[in-house]
């Protein structure tokens, strides 16, 4: 009696995982996404070999504070689930190296970006700015080094208006597929904050036609070879992207193009508890990412 109570319970267990939705049986694990990439970016009219990686991880996120929570349960009304990307770009120009890093902060459930945080170091000096969004103001800051650029952030957000950064997280379409095969958009548009960096623009709203293509393609990066959503992006700028999303659930990012990232191709991927990994000889877990291993 007591093997078959056991058994009914596991099959009771498993149906249930089994209907959990995909983001939630992934993104729920207790692990983070990590990707590397072998990186190409455009900088003083040079293209720099560079690397790249994007690390995408659930933690609990606090409405009033913008930060991540040490306890999500002291203040469960204070308290949402964020998806985070953080996107660290290394590359070396010259005698001297960037470090730049984004960090992208969307509600979990609902894709809607909540917080953008953006880094730059560089030997010249460095950079930081951050951008809380509300339903129809974003408002932040920026900080940096250089003369005449330092002061506060207030722009509207429009309706269905979409931030570059954003890309590469909606473009997984994690919950549902962002265009359906052949389907195109016009969208209120922002530039990403490294490339106004790069550039020395200021963040103004443009516009952007976002279109999937009909047919996967099959692409082989050093990663492997994957089937993969091609998704175009044509910038009143006068910038054109490509994203090559991984036609099969979770829809990494398999290689994109948008200046002044000139390409950028996946090495590696796994999924760990990263912030655990900081002793001595746990570099080793580069390799995983396809990234050169410190000795």
């Amino acid at each position: 009696m007591k093997t078959l109570l056991a058994v009914v319970l596991a099959v009771l267990c498993a149906t249930a995982a089994d209907a959990r939705s995909p983001f939630d049986q992934t993104w729920y694990d207790g692990r983070a996404e990590l990707d590397g990439y072998r990186l190409v970016v455009s900088r003083y009219g040079e293209n720099r070999n560079a690397t790249a990686v994007m690390i995408f991880v659930t933690e609990p996120f606090s409405r009033s504070q913008h930060v991540k929570l040490d306890d999500a349960n002291a203040n469960p009304s204070d308290t949402f689930t964020a998806l985070k990307l953080n996107l660290v770009r290394d590359f070396q120009t010259g005698i001297y190296d960037y470090n730049t890093m984004v960090s992208l902060f969307v509600r979990a459930q609902s894709m809607e970006p909540v917080k953008l945080a953006f880094s730059s170091m560089e030997w010249c000096g460095q950079v930081y700015s951050e951008m809380i969004f509300g339903k129809k103001e974003i408002r932040g800051t920026y900080a940096s080094y250089f003369e005449g650029e330092s002061g506060p952030i207030m722009m509207g957000r429009p309706p269905a208006g979409v931030t570059e950064d954003e890309l590469f997280i909606a473009l997984r379409g994690l919950h549902e597929d962002y265009l359906a095969p052949g389907a195109s958009t016009v969208v209120p548009y922002l530039p990403g904050v490294f490339y106004a960096r790069l550039s020395h623009h200021r963040l103004e709203w443009t516009q952007a036609t976002v279109a999937r293509a009909t047919q996967d393609e099959s692409i082989t990066v050093p990663a492997g070879t994957f089937d993969t959503m091609r998704h175009d992006v044509h910038i009143a700028d006068g910038r054109n992207g490509v994203f090559h999303i991984e036609s099969a659930y979770p829809h990494r990012i398999i290689k994109w193009s948008l200046p002044p990232d000139v390409g950028g191709e996946l090495t590696g991927s796994t999924r760990l508890e990263y912030w655990k990994l900081h002793g001595e000889g746990d570099q080793k877990y580069l390799m995983e990412l396809g990234l050169p291993v410190p000795e």
